[in-house]
């Protein structure tokens, strides 16, 4: 039975928990700083529950001594403590976080270590990753690779379009924070919330634009071998406009906490989302220049005999597969492993992975 400690019991944190629990070759504490996230999750015979300050460091490295692994479901700015406490106790270390700097640290720290270090392991950055490096496999020559995701509420009922169903200080985060991509064969970085696009899938309209960190590291083992690579994040139209005046026009990018106090307060959550998934890779076969799409609508379900909310569905999922490869003994033990160097049919086969592969594919239009 493998021991594994999960810090941050939030909207992810909890629902890998249970998941991993359920399975029975999982021994699993949830931690958290706050006893209030604690006190309402049910324990179990084999979920514990146990307060941690991640910004302790001492604390940090006896709570990972003796484990399998830390999956850090914590906010972004606390991953690298983590990680750094991860590298001190050899232990195995995997996070959501779609923050490029944090990704950068954790592969300093990954370098000689005697664990695994495995970031960005959820939805965007993680799957959609996986899914891109399928299919850019199958052509003899790339020319393009567009990646678009999105975890959006079914019924949106406000002028934003949108209710939080993500943690929302990544969702600011991601929102400013400059964005990588490859233009015309060059690795540039572009400003969030541009190069706004529209586009129907199942006949519902959308707008995508630029977001931080869901690229993960595709950039850099693409770099060369394609002409254009980015990333996109997708809203219901008119939610980039509100964004930007917002962000710009009001200089709350400057006042995170502000914003993120306003968004808590005025935009409710929802448990009635979707999420969208477009990737489409064009490039040369046998010839010719051809193109391929991958396209899944995930919804809100029943897992581990609660509901979840279909970005808790994904991301949770995404991170628990990851971690049950590398306890299978299918991804690399230690150094820094790439979630583009996983292959799609092993993640799709995995008992969490296969969330992905039991929805209808959906119709692009």
């Amino acid at each position: 039975m493998k021991d594994v400690l999960i810090i941050g019991a939030g909207k992810i944190g909890q629902v890998a928990a249970d998941l991993l629990a359920a399975m029975g070759d999982y021994q699993v504490t949830l931690a958290d700083r706050s006893m209030a996230a604690l006190r309402d999750i049910a324990s179990a015979p084999r979920l514990h529950k146990q307060t941690i300050d991640a910004n302790d460091a001492t604390a940090l490295r006896q709570a990972l001594r003796g484990r399998f692994a830390v999956l850090s479901a914590a906010p972004y700015h606390l991953t690298t403590r983590i990680a750094e406490a991860a590298r001190q106790a050899k232990t195995h270390y995997l996070d959501l976080t779609e923050d490029v700097a944090s990704t950068r640290r954790i592969r300093e720290l990954a370098e000689g270590a005697d664990s695994a270090f495995i970031p960005q392991c959820g939805l965007a950055p993680g799957f959609i990753s996986i899914v891109a490096a399928d299919l850019a496999r199958r052509f003899d020559k790339l020319d393009s690779v567009r990646m678009r995701v999105g975890a959006l509420p079914a019924y949106p009922s406000n002028a934003l379009n949108y209710n939080l169903t993500w943690s929302t200080e990544g969702v600011i985060n991601e929102y400013i924070e400059p964005c990588e991509a490859i233009v015309d064969g060059r690795r540039v970085e572009v400003p969030a919330l541009e190069e706004r696009e529209e586009f129907a899938l199942d006949g519902v309209q959308y707008e995508a634009f630029n977001t931080s960190g869901g690229l993960g590291t595709l950039a850099e083992t693409l770099e060369g071998q394609v002409r254009t690579l980015n990333y996109r994040t997708i809203r219901y139209p008119g939610h980039a406009a509100i964004m930007k005046a917002l962000l710009h026009d009001l200089r709350l990018r400057e006042r995170r906490d502000l914003l993120k106090d306003i968004l808590e307060n005025a935009v409710p959550a929802t448990m009635q989302d979707v999420v969208v998934i477009f990737v489409t890779v064009s490039g040369w076969l046998d010839g010719r220049l051809m193109q391929e799409t991958y396209a899944r609508k995930i919804y809100a379900q029943v897992l581990a005999g609660k509901l979840r909310s279909g970005i808790q569905v994904t991301t949770a999922s995404a991170a628990c597969a990851m971690l049950d490869l590398l306890a299978q003994g299918k991804l690399p033990a230690h150094g820094f492993v790439k979630q583009e160097d996983v292959p799609l049919e092993a993640f799709l086969n995995n008992r969490f992975g296969r969330v992905y592969a039991q929805v209808e594919q959906a119709r692009a239009a």
